[in-house]
């Protein structure tokens, strides 16, 4: 199973750390496309990479990966844009959202129905969101 995970870059870099524990435990479900979203080097500069670059590898991402999971708790508007791709391509997705974060969720994320999102205040409310999404899904396939 390929794995898109989303997280924010350019638009902060707070949650990296938090980032690189879901990603670890999303692995043992299957390859996770975008390990680097982890990476603790990557600052909210971006990759040294050309945008059209990273546009376009993310789309190729999008479309390989099986399963999407995103965190939304810091706003980006990358993010935001991954999101609609990976819905019009009809993948199965989930959105993690920390309410303590000091972030409103936005209602184009929050509105959407066919969005699974999921509130959590820890990483470990976190990986039982992401372990109930999975066996929801083996049920499924």
């Amino acid at each position: 199973m390929k794995i898109y995970f989303a997280g924010s870059i350019r638009g902060g870099r707070n949650d990296k750390e938090l980032y690189s524990q879901i990603i670890k435990h999303i692995q043992k479900y299957g390859e996770v496309l975008t390990e680097h979203i982890g990476n603790e080097f990557l600052s909210n500069s971006g990759e040294s990479l050309p945008n059209t670059l990273i546009y376009e590898r993310d789309m190729d991402l999008i479309r390989e990966a099986d399963i999407f999971i995103a965190e939304v708790s810091t706003p980006s508007l990358g993010v935001g844009y991954e999101i609609g791709e990976a819905e019009r391509q009809e993948k199965e997705m989930l959105c993690l959202y920390r309410t303590s974060s000091n972030n409103k969720l936005s209602a184009m994320i929050s509105g959407n129905n066919q969005l699974k999102i999921v509130s959590y205040e820890t990483l470990e409310d976190a990986v039982g969101h992401i372990d109930s999404f999975f066996s929801f899904l083996e049920t499924k396939f």
